[in-house]
């Protein structure tokens, strides 16, 4: 995988190895200790998906205090435009955001530490949205 730095210390845009032929293709999605190494540990402890039509809103969602949380979304089908907002208060990028094309073409992941407001906009028909959350 390819890991890319955003603009906003602590965001984080994954590009996958993506092995195709006439068959479909393979990819890893998640392998921890790649993670870790790229990232820094984080204990993710739960999956979530969720469909929506096109033109949906979801988000700004954030959580606060011991309730944080740190995602690593991916879009299995359709098309999205994700966003990630610093709500940070000490931090020097306080307010600023990061927004990603996120599809099941491009098979990109975009994670996001905690103290972020996160949400995205369906571009397509429809969605389907993964979360892996800590």
């Amino acid at each position: 995988m390819n890991y890319i730095q955003t603009e906003i210390d602590g965001v984080w845009l994954i590009e996958p190895k993506v092995f195709s032929d006439e068959r479909g293709y393979f990819m890893e999605a998640y392998k921890k200790e790649e993670f870790d190494a790229n990232i820094g540990p984080v204990d993710f402890v739960q999956d979530n998906e969720s469909k929506s039509s096109f033109g949906v809103l979801r988000g700004l969602h954030y959580q606060k205090g011991e309730y944080s949380q740190a995602k690593l979304v991916r879009v299995l089908k359709g098309k999205v435009l994700d966003v990630a907002v610093d709500l940070r208060k000490s931090s020097p990028t306080f307010g600023k955001h990061v927004c990603v094309l996120l599809s099941e073409e491009n098979k990109r992941q975009f994670f996001i530490p905690r103290g972020f407001a996160h949400g995205f906009a369906v571009l397509s028909e429809e969605a389907v949205f993964t979360y892996k959350v800590d």
